[in-house]
């Protein structure tokens, strides 16, 4: 798709239009308050983002919505909860990777008033047709009011002349591409649906009180809910009057594509993504790294928390001994998914502290999920030297991201990322490690049941769907990376 000619260029319409984040929505089937739920379910999705987050309930005569900026503690007082008191809602923490996560109006879930009545939708993934099909619905009209992809499935909604919700979403889901897992709602039916290569999960609970929906398992876990399982790539669940009916809108693509940077950085550890532990599928990575890149080291140390479980199972597999050399401040977000690079390199300084006790003289290996744009890796090598660390083995718990993922996670363009040369010694001189040992693709894949069902681009560039029109890869420059790095309430 060529998206030449937009405000701003290609790439960074894109980046506006990137999102990773987490839904949980419920439904009474005993006419209780299901909004506290919801909460407590985005609070357990905490770590899927930290930009915003929204939630839209429904009681008998009343729709309303309250979004806010920041955490979920913060945007949920009990005032606004007791304010959204209903028995159905949905919610979504928002995940953005541009300055406009700084705007109110693109926090989810979305809610318009149409002919069909109300409607709102959370939406995890990317369109990788959303500039297209943006232009073509503003060259027809279509005024939008916010910067979203998430927008253009409401308008494709309100268009269609089928004569219920589900109708309407199905048709406008036949209209899209790319990475769409969502919750809608209107005032009779909570619906949730993931897209046919299964990119983002959603899985299905229940309670004794009522039915839910959520991105990860361990919102269930809070809430006392058993889990139900998967919903199925190209399925839609709604959900209405306490009755679940399951079908399928599109056939599954085969092979289905899921995100592998599921088990390796987004999803809790506790959580079940995909079917599958991913806590054991961590432990497995590290495993899998200590026989690919053993090291002559005195301990193994994780960048908590997404890496303990791959620093255990190398600590485990080599027989050097697990110790605690880094502490991660729990106040401070997770730097990955900071909205511009001057606030990751403020979060990384703020987010951990070396154990002198512990590092003192050591030969320390070094367990991290990835690598990215570098600047995390550069500065905890940093910090692990001026903690004493003698030598640093840095080991990664997945293969270098050489491409962009246009499915939903921060990495827009091939200039961020430093893997992008193909060049592990220059970067090893740039994060400063004594060495740098990465797994392979075989390794990834064979710490998982179903390998030909995950999707591996940004390791390989091997992309499922057709993609934004992308520039030439750009050669590693050891030089450019030694550059300093420079609420409201509605009543509806």
């Amino acid at each position: 798709m060529d998206a030449s000619g937009l405000a701003g260029g290609p790439r960074e319409r894109m980046s506006e239009l990137q999102e990773k984040c987490g839904l949980v929505g419920a439904v009474a089937t005993s006419g209780c308050d299901v909004v506290e739920s919801v909460y407590l379910g985005l609070y357990a999705l905490q770590h899927r983002g930290q930009a915003g987050a929204g939630i839209v309930s429904r009681s008998r005569r009343k729709t309303r919505v309250h979004r806010g900026m920041g955490l979920v503690s913060e945007i949920f007082t009990p005032k606004a909860r007791d304010y959204l008191a209903g028995h159905m809602a949905i919610g979504h923490n928002r995940y953005a990777t541009t300055g406009r996560a700084t705007k109110l109006r693109n926090v989810q879930p979305l809610l318009v008033d149409y002919q069909g009545g109300k409607l709102a939708i959370a939406h995890n993934g990317t369109l990788v047709n959303a500039v297209a099909l943006r232009r073509e619905m503003e060259s027809l009209g279509s005024i939008f009011q916010t910067t979203t992809d998430s927008e253009l499935i409401l308008h494709l909604a309100a268009r269609s002349r089928e004569p219920t919700m589900v109708g309407r979403l199905t048709e406008a889901l036949g209209q899209v591409a790319g990475a769409v897992t969502i919750l809608a709602m209107d005032e009779r039916t909570l619906v949730g649906y993931r897209d046919p290569f299964g990119f983002r999960p959603l899985v299905l609970g229940r309670t004794g009180e009522m039915i839910l929906l959520a991105s990860e398992t361990c919102a269930f876990d809070l809430l006392g809910a058993d889990c139900l399982g998967d919903v199925q790539p190209g399925e839609m669940v709604t959900i209405e009057a306490g009755r679940i009916e399951r079908r399928q809108i599109a056939p599954p693509k085969r092979p289905l594509r899921q995100c592998i940077f599921e088990h390796i950085y987004f999803a809790r550890p506790d959580s079940h993504v995909f079917g599958e532990s991913v806590n054991r599928i961590r432990r497995e990575l590290g495993a899998a790294l200590a026989r690919r890149h053993p090291a002559d080291a005195d301990l193994v140390i994780a960048v908590p928390d997404s890496s303990n479980a791959a620093a255990l199972g190398y600590s485990l597999a080599s027989g050097i001994p697990f110790e605690l050399g880094l502490i991660r401040n729990h106040y401070v977000g997770r730097t990955f998914i900071q909205a511009g690079q001057a606030h990751r390199v403020s979060a990384v300084r703020l987010k951990f502290n070396p154990v002198r006790a512990v590092l003192e003289g050591q030969r320390v290996v070094v367990v991290d999920d990835s690598i990215v744009r570098g600047t995390t890796s550069r500065q905890l090598v940093q910090l692990l030297r001026k903690g004493g660390a003698r030598e640093i083995h840095f080991r990664v718990a997945s293969p270098p991201i050489q491409n962009p993922c246009f499915y939903g996670i921060d990495t827009p363009t091939w200039e961020e990322l430093i893997a992008a040369g193909d060049d592990v010694e220059a970067i090893r001189a740039y994060v400063g490690a004594t060495t740098l040992g990465y797994l392979t693709e075989a390794d990834l894949l064979a710490s998982v049941s179903h390998p030909d069902d995950y999707c591996l681009a940004c390791f390989s560039g091997e992309y499922p769907t057709e993609i934004p029109a992308r520039p030439d890869r750009v050669p590693f420059d050891s030089e450019r990376w030694r550059r300093p790095s420079a609420c409201g309430e509605e009543d509806a």
